[in-house]
């Protein structure tokens, strides 16, 4: 029977269970030995009690040895303990049943409900679209916050990079992009969590239940807490899921992870803890290669597009650090955040002179926005080098032409902040979206002095120009 079975459905026949025995354990770091066969790359073991532990091979040591890495806790482990060989890679679940819900690297809810019916496992490793498969149609996506969709445009389909060290505002305005996308994107939205504190988790889960829109959101976490096995696979189990909405659905994704450098950073982990001799600064030897196997499936494909907008910690503010480098060269945008204008108070502390977006050119925003971001632009790189003659000589020894520039980028500053939703709790404003031809336009006009007899706090804090007119007339 089990041979007729075998020649006519073969996946019917469960293969002969593997088991070998565990040689040595370091850390987070098992070698096993298997006499019957050795179990490829990649795929997962189970060992401990009732087979909780979970390991993944990652080397090959000889014809009967390998080097596996730890997804879970090894508290427990001994050498001479049996390990079996599941001849599977991680899986995560897909289909529709999985929206709404919150899951770990293994496809387990973390929502104290039930696990979810109706659903599809498949493989966390793919290889990229084929460069046939994509999809070369360039359009923008409007996030509804003035900064960004003027200066630093970002790509349906493409890639966008929040940069910035520690406390300058990365998450805020990731949470704020998924409150004004959520709501009016019509695809899937997938949040993914490395590395980060899961109180951020918590809260983000919270806010979208309460604004109603996580009935088309799915939530992956690999919290700071866990092993970085667990953290670095987090980033391929998403990916899987978005897949299956992009390529199965036919439906668009927007996926935000929060934050890529924990990803380097994991890999780095698993690199020291394997004995690999680290490169430049400590960081891991296939670092590029680790990076472009996860950033590379994200794609426009003919199906659908997965939007990525991604938060990357850069350490000590260098951004020559390598982690910071090799995500750049992926991404079709990069918004930096700096920390000298959140300490001014000017937020989103986006930095528009070090911030660029490869799609800002006449052919895909038109003339009009292309030429009033670079004047806008011009403005703010004017005053940024006026600045250490103010610092000395103050804004009185300036020539006329020169002070109507300083007056202008000041107002223009003031102008590119916005209250947000996710932050009004603590700043008591309520939060707006702004639309591009608001945004445009208001810009336009304080280049053409129209606002010259404004004080600078009137367009501080607000949403489209017209409102600095409706707060003066109020205070009249």
């Amino acid at each position: 029977m089990e041979r007729y079975l075998r020649e006519t459905n073969p996946s019917a026949v469960p293969p002969p269970t593997n088991i070998g025995n565990i040689t040595a354990v370091r850390g987070s770091v098992i070698d096993a030995h298997f006499p019957q066969r050795l179990p490829h790359i990649r795929t997962l073991l189970r060992t401990g009690k009732d087979q909780q532990i979970v390991l993944e091979v990652l080397t090959q040591l000889d014809s009967q040895r390998v080097r596996a890495i730890a997804l879970t806790p090894t508290a427990g482990l001994a050498r001479g303990m049996p390990v079996e060989d599941t001849a599977a890679p991680l899986m995560a679940p897909v289909g529709n049943s999985i929206l709404s819900r919150m899951f770990d690297v293994f496809g387990n809810p973390i929502d104290l409900l039930p696990p979810p019916e109706n659903v599809e496992w498949r493989s966390v490793h793919h290889a990229p679209p084929s460069l046939s498969c994509r999809s070369t149609h360039s359009e923008v996506f409007i996030t509804g916050i003035k900064v960004i969709d003027v200066l630093v445009p970002l790509e349906r389909g493409g890639k966008a990079g929040l940069f910035g060290g520690a406390g300058v505002g990365k998450t805020v305005l990731l949470t704020e992009m998924i409150h004004n996308m959520v709501g009016h994107h019509h695809g899937v939205s997938l949040f993914c969590g490395i590395g980060e504190r899961c109180r951020e988790g918590e809260e983000l889960y919270r806010e979208m239940q309460d604004a109603g829109v996580l009935p088309g959101m799915v939530m992956l976490f690999g919290q700071m807490n866990e092993l970085p096995g667990s953290r670095f696979r987090v980033g391929h189990a998403a990916l899987t899921m978005a897949e299956y909405f992009r390529d199965d659905e036919k439906r668009d994704v927007l996926l935000l992870i929060d934050n890529i450098f924990r990803f380097i950073q994991a890999g780095s982990e698993i690199s020291g803890l394997m004995g690999q001799m680290p490169s430049r600064l400590g960081y891991q030897p296939t670092m590029g290669t680790e990076l472009a196997q996860l950033e590379e499936r994200i794609a426009n494909t003919a199906a659908g597009a997965i939007t990525s907008i991604q938060a990357v910690y850069v350490p000590a503010d260098d951004f020559t650090d390598p982690a910071a480098v090799h995500t750049f060269s992926h991404l079709s945008a990069s918004i930096v955040l700096s920390r000298k204008r959140a300490s001014e108070g000017l937020f989103p502390a986006v930095d528009p002179l070090q911030s660029s977006s490869k799609m800002l050119t006449p052919g895909i925003v038109g003339e009009r926005h292309y030429h009033l971001a670079q004047a806008v632009r011009r403005t703010l790189t004017q005053y940024e080098d006026l600045k250490d003659i103010i610092a000395m000589l103050g804004l009185e020894q300036l020539s006329q032409e020169d002070r109507k520039v300083v007056l202008r980028a000041r107002r223009l500053e003031r102008f590119l902040t916005q209250p947000f939703y996710t932050t009004g709790q603590f700043s008591g404003m309520a939060g707006k979206t702004v639309s591009l031809d608001d945004a445009l336009d208001g810009c336009e006009r304080i280049l053409n002095d129209e606002f010259k007899d404004y004080p600078e706090s009137a367009l501080y804090m607000i949403g489209a120009i017209d409102e600095a007119k409706r707060q003066e007339a109020s205070h009249a």
